[in-house]
């Protein structure tokens, strides 16, 4: 049984990590807190940039419990990188 309820969970999520990335609308959110931008999904991953509270940039996927996948402008280049969605408060849980 538990097997089951397993490969459910996994099979609906391997469906939404398929989705294509085009699929999904960027919605922008202000930064509630001053937070690192980084190229990884851990917090010893290489700092790409800093947001200052009350920057703006948008949220692209909603990765995991901890980080959500964010695009920013920086230095005239559109940079993807992982925040911490305690960055955001509220907005950053959705």
């Amino acid at each position: 049984m538990a097997t089951g309820l397993l490969a459910a969970c996994s099979s609906a999520r391997d469906e939404r990590m398929n989705t294509a990335a085009a699929n999904r609308t960027p919605v922008a959110h202000n930064t509630i807190v001053d937070c690192p931008v980084y190229d990884g999904m851990t917090k010893k991953s290489a700092v790409l940039g800093q947001m200052k509270t009350g920057d703006e940039v948008q949220v692209t996927d909603t990765i995991n419990a901890y980080f959500v996948r964010v695009r920013l402008d920086k230095g005239g280049q559109t940079v993807m990188g992982y925040m911490d969605r305690r960055c955001f408060g509220v907005q950053g849980s959705k």
